[in-house]
């Protein structure tokens, strides 16, 4: 590894600000109250710089950060969840409100991360501290999201790593029936038919649809996670997984014990070698009997389903989780950035990138299960399936049905686990970097230390995942902690960007990062559209709302209850920290406090500026 050069780094110097001192920092800490309690600035109720001799960590090479930021949109995500929405939303007439989400929602918020992050040098909190004390808890709460969903996104991983292991024989355990974790219901290559007998006596339900289970579905649920009968009753601990999830935190550990310095290297092979893989697969699907089919089934259009508005949400939702708008990362990785980087082409190749990896993984998933719905005499609807229900028992089921299943099987698992990876490493990184960002004192000399510990509590946290009763736990953390609560966080962010401190002052910061204003369609975005749209969403979510279930089995009472605290563990950081920043406020009047609570900290702008030997116009900060 190249070591840093002092043209590449500027160092940092941080000091506390007074009314006497000339503020030269190019990063600035932000700390919870001011020196004696007092404003910074009249009207201000902000923080004080934190004193530190440390400069901040710089990614060694733009690629370092692109792969970074292509390892962490391209997700699991991108697998498990866009071609079912595809496929079930209209075929190829879903690109239509996809793309026209991205370029309202998508690439707009993703450059506003990346921006903001980029200019102030500093973690998600830290940010949006320094852009007004009003929006503080918008920083917070995408720590808390990303801890939340960094809990349970390493549960995916250890099943990975578990299926990995068990792949390294022969033949793949979940071939054929006869092993000790299945049923008596067990049968493979369950063939389906038009009957017109009598269903039950074929081992059908009354519908004529499989009661028996499929060897893929029993080894994920009886062998995998030994799952029982609902979240009331969690039974034992698999200690297997808790092994496949330690090993799992001790490779997030190590790949970001030396920051960005070791986590730019790892994603060179974690961000690049599942694209090889679905190279792979994709040839080998395309040349199965029956491919077509499922190729078919996945782009055929259907135009009626613009009518429906819950295509469109669901498009809008999409992008927003599939980008990773709102988790604090995109804050957190431009925050490691050279102050001139083009941080605009950045979001443009990212965002696409992102999204036509999406689109092509398509291809490769449906015509497997073309494949499949051909050998078992059905139809690809027949076989099909979301979230993982897709990449832990369809696909697998169809692995099984090629020659030299083993071989495809470690292939698949592997870059299941290289794009977890890649995703959970920024989660990570974003709360451990946005904790240290804001306690500096403590955290930021030993972040190692920090790291850990925030590694040992995620996998205390994430345990009660890895009993039999832990698919129910997931799939709660899974509906809401990263659900509403992100698009809550989305419409504050361009909220307080749009209305509050005003787009002017974001476009200032950027033209004097990359020499050019947005252009108006950002600003367009930024005022009216994206706020719009993702209250839009907020509504229709809530609306659309029918409670959470698994296998169509709904939760009691009491789980829904926590799974909406969860949503608000996140989200009450905004209007809490919002009222208590308005309290406090300098002013007379309700007016005076809400004008200067809304006001940014000049002196932080002012800093930035004079540090990078650029021009602002300060006074219209």
């Amino acid at each position: 590894m190249e070591a840093k050069t002092q043209k590449d780094v500027q160092p940092v110097l941080l000091v506390k600000v007074t009314p006497s001192t000339t503020p030269l920092f190019d990063e600035v800490e932000m700390s919870a109250k001011t020196k004696s309690g007092k404003d910074v600035e009249a009207g201000q109720t902000q923080s004080t710089p934190s004193v530190s001799v440390e400069s901040r960590e710089k990614w060694q090479s733009k690629s370092d950060f692109l792969l970074s930021c292509i390892g962490y949109a391209v997700g699991l995500g991108n697998i498990w969840r866009f071609p079912y929405l595809c496929y079930s939303n209209g075929g190829a007439t879903f690109l239509i409100p996809y793309f026209l989400m991205l370029a309202i929602n998508g690439v707009p918020l993703f450059y506003m991360e990346l921006a903001i992050g980029q200019y102030l040098s500093l973690g998600p909190i830290g940010v949006w501290t320094a852009i007004c004390p009003m929006s503080r808890g918008i920083g917070y709460a995408m720590v808390m999201i990303s801890f939340l969903v960094s809990i349970y996104y390493n549960v995916i991983i250890a099943w990975c790593l578990l299926f990995l292991y068990n792949s390294f024989r022969a033949e793949v355990p979940w071939k054929n029936c006869g092993n000790p974790w299945n049923t008596d219901l067990c049968r493979a290559k369950q063939r389906y038919g038009n009957v017109s007998t009598n269903c039950t006596a074929l081992g059908l339900a009354p519908n004529c649809t499989p009661i028996f289970k499929s060897p893929p579905e029993e080894f994920f649920n009886n062998k995998i996670l030994h799952i029982n009968e609902s979240i009331n009753d969690l039974g034992e601990i698999r200690w297997d997984l808790v092994v496949c999830l330690i090993i799992a935190w001790l490779m997030v550990y190590f790949c970001l014990v030396k920051g960005v310095k070791s986590s730019g290297k790892v994603v060179y092979f974690t961000a690049t070698f599942p694209y090889i893989i679905l190279v792979i697969l994709f040839f080998r699907g395309v040349t199965l009997e029956g491919a077509i089919d499922g190729v078919l089934f996945y782009i055929k259009p259907d135009l009626k389903k613009l009518a429906n508005p819950e295509v469109w949400v669901r498009a809008a939702t999409q992008i927003f989780y599939s980008l990773g708008i709102g988790f604090g990362s995109l804050v957190t990785f431009g925050s490691y950035n050279k102050f001139h980087n083009n941080c605009q082409s950045d979001a443009l190749l990212v965002t696409l990138i992102n999204c036509g990896t999406s689109f092509f993984a398509g291809f490769v998933i449906f015509s497997v299960m073309g494949f499949m719905a051909f050998t078992l005499g059905t139809t690809v609807d027949q076989v099909v399936a979301s979230g993982p229900g897709l990449t832990f028992v369809a696909y697998p089921e169809a692995i099984a049905q090629m020659p030299v299943s083993t071989l495809w099987a470690i292939m698949f698992f592997f870059m299941l686990l290289t794009l977890g990876l890649d995703s959970q490493f920024a989660m990570v990184e974003c709360v451990v970097t946005g904790l240290s960002d804001e306690y500096p004192k403590y955290l930021q000399k030993y972040k190692w230390l920090a790291l850990l510990v925030a590694c040992l509590v995620m996998l205390f946290l994430a345990i009660p995942m890895c009993a039999e009763g832990g698919m129910y736990v997931f799939n709660l953390f899974d509906y809401q902690s990263g659900g509403i609560s992100l698009l809550f966080v989305g419409f504050c962010e361009v909220a307080f960007i749009g209305w509050g401190v005003g787009t002017e002052r974001l476009s200032m910061i950027i033209e004097n990062m990359i020499g050019k204003k947005p252009n108006y369609y950002f600003i367009i975005c930024w005022k009216f559209l994206s706020p719009v749209v993702c209250l839009l969403i907020i509504i229709a979510q809530i609306v659309m709302w029918s409670g959470i279930s698994y296998n169509k089995q709904p939760y009691p009472q009491w789980a829904e209850c926590v799974g909406w605290l969860l949503a608000f563990l996140s989200m009450a950081f905004i209007p809490v920290i919002a009222i208590m920043q308005l309290y406090k406020a300098k002013g007379a009047t309700f007016t005076e406090k809400w004008r200067n609570a809304l006001s940014p900290d000049p002196t932080v702008f002012r800093g930035v500026e004079e540090k990078q030997g650029v021009h602002c116009d300060n006074e219209k900060l």
